[in-house]
């Protein structure tokens, strides 16, 4: 019966967890606007549904991926294009993250809060690095 129990808690919490970070994932892409963002750079808005596609299908095929391990026996060209389609996705990232940084100078002015920018941005940085470091050297062990 214990094992049971222990099964059922596991997949519970499998579940929740899934959900909390599928649903972080999309609040950030939300957030960030990415899909609006690139229908207007690409002047294509009747291709919106197609991005939201991709989105929800690449997610749904690396976690796929991921849980099962699949090894793909593929020559260095599809694995050239497949890091050029990890890179615009990181860079399409990384913009859509440097465009919602400049928000905060403005809610700093406007809460009067400019004085406490810099540790803001600093709070962040050394969180990502702490959260980094913890990741590498005790959860991997």
């Amino acid at each position: 019966m214990t094992a049971q129990i222990s099964l059922g808690l596991n997949l519970l919490l499998g579940i929740a967890g899934g959900i909390a970070v599928g649903g972080g994932v999309i609040a950030l892409f939300i957030v960030l606007d990415m899909v609006p963002r690139l229908a207007q750079l690409t002047s294509s808005y009747d291709k919106v549904h197609w991005y939201e596609g991709a989105m929800v299908g690449g997610s749904l095929l690396g976690t796929m991926s991921d849980f099962w391990n699949w090894k793909i026996a593929a020559g260095p060209l599809i694995e050239l294009g497949v890091g050029l389609l990890d890179g615009v996705f990181i860079g399409m990232l990384a913009a859509a993250l440097t465009e919602v940084l400049n928000v905060l100078p403005i809610l700093a002015k406007r809460l009067h809060m400019t004085h406490l920018l810099f540790g803001l941005l600093m709070a962040m940085v050394c969180g990502k690095v702490a959260g980094s470091l913890f990741d590498w050297f005790v959860y991997r062990q």
